[in-house]
């Protein structure tokens, strides 16, 4: 608590957050923009719900168990943000562990103790059963999206960092800029299942197609073989062997990749990508658009010069800028030796706060525009919080920013 009354100190002292008061979107240092992002306009939320001083938050996250990092680092970015608020007008929060009891039972504690708002829980199975709870109780933020085709009940709204999403994103971005026929690259697994589906659910509904779908061992080190399938390497290959096998003897040949492909979609993390765009340079794809979601992306110029020509959407928590630098500042001040991870989880919570703040000061959440660290927020009708991230493009490891199409 001593870390968290420092770190309160610092930003009251910064003046970084005034209530829930929208930020503009920063300007990422070392960074060329073409052209200047917009500014959020301020919006009338309507009137207070209740005063945040008086108002009780429950958050519901798994702190202990299996599951504790990634609960952790979204409680602590939670937490940051709620204590760069001036102490007076702070709402009472108390946090559950959704590692110790079930959901129902959780939110029926949150209900007796008096909350005006649940945050919360993290894991979809839970969110799940939250949305099938059909005790009373106040409005719910759920920090993951239902299963597909789940009903969503009344006061029930949906904040996720979600690669699905992104990955319909990116099908967006790649008939946007003009390219019909491509292959994709996926992790082998229900994730790279996942994102191939809603990438190609996306794609074909604008008048795409995906001629080919390769699937990684992410385990391994060598994509050669899926990537010599989705590119017909393995053709050009056979016809050389056969060539040989007739002729009886050693040729010179120039492997040759198909020609129809426009594009090449390999949503993986960063780690995987700084592995997979080198390979797919040396079969001959380096000239062919190369499209990814967020996590492939992590801030690392050197690392990151194996990845020249990725286009990728991302957040301002990962680009920088001045709002971004400012909360890592004062996190890096209250903790001087060691600190809470600052990862993508660490910036959702921290979100996650600023959405549950202005939740309590609004009675209509669709009016709600924040720009946060995971993106520019706002909220549809069905209650799921949408995210504009930023579209870059890396070159020599730097970011450039992209237009928006």
């Amino acid at each position: 608590m001593q870390r968290w009354t420092r770190l309160a100190l610092l930003a009251a002292a910064a003046a970084l957050i005034t209530g829930c008061a929208t930020i503009q979107r920063p300007v990422a240092p070392r960074v060329r923009r073409t052209p200047p992002p917009r500014q959020v306009a301020r919006q009338r939320p309507g009137p207070p719900l209740v005063s945040l001083a008086h108002a009780r938050i429950a958050l519901l996250l798994p702190v202990t168990g299996p599951l504790a990092e990634a609960g952790v680092s979204v409680r602590d970015g939670f937490l940051t943000a709620y204590y760069q608020m001036v102490a007076g007008r702070r709402p009472t929060v108390r946090i559950y562990d959704t590692a110790e009891a079930s959901i129902p039972d959780l939110i029926a504690r949150a209900t007796r103790w008096g909350a005006n708002l649940i945050v919360g829980p993290l894991i979809r199975q839970n969110v799940a059963a939250a949305a099938v709870d059909p005790q009373p109780r106040p409005p719910l933020l759920a920090l993951n999206f239902l299963p597909a085709g789940s009903r969503t009940p009344s006061r029930f709204l949906q904040f996720a960092l979600s690669p699905t999403a992104e990955a319909r994103m990116v099908a967006r971005r790649v008939l946007a800029d003009g390219h019909r026929e491509g292959v994709a690259i996926v992790p082998q697994g229900q994730w790279g299942t996942r994102v191939l589906d809603a990438f190609t659910r996306q794609l074909e509904a604008g008048g795409g197609r995906l001629l080919a779908v390769a699937r990684i061992d992410t385990a391994r080190a060598d994509y050669s073989g899926p990537i010599e399938r989705a590119l017909l390497i393995d053709q050009s290959m056979a016809r050389l062997r056969g060539l040989e096998s007739l002729l009886g003897v050693r040729l010179v040949f120039t492997l040759r990749r198909r020609e129809d492909v426009q594009f090449i979609f390999t949503p993986a993390p960063a780690g995987v990508e700084r592995l997979l765009l080198p390979q797919l340079r040396f079969y001959y794809a380096g000239g062919i658009p190369d499209y990814s979601i967020s996590e492939a992306f992590v801030p690392d110029p050197a690392a990151n010069q194996g990845l020249n020509g990725l286009r990728f959407p991302t957040t301002p928590w990962m680009l920088g800028g001045a709002f971004p630098e400012a909360v890592r500042e004062a996190t890096a001040q209250a903790w001087p030796a060691s600190g809470p991870d600052q990862g993508r989880l660490f910036a959702f919570g921290f979100d996650a706060d600023r959405l549950a703040m202005a939740l309590l000061r609004t009675n209509r959440p669709t009016s709600l525009d924040l720009s946060g660290l995971t993106g520019r927020l706002t909220i549809a009708p069905d209650g799921r919080v949408h995210r504009r991230l930023i579209w870059a493009r890396l070159e020599n490891g730097e970011t450039q920013i992209l237009s928006d199409r």
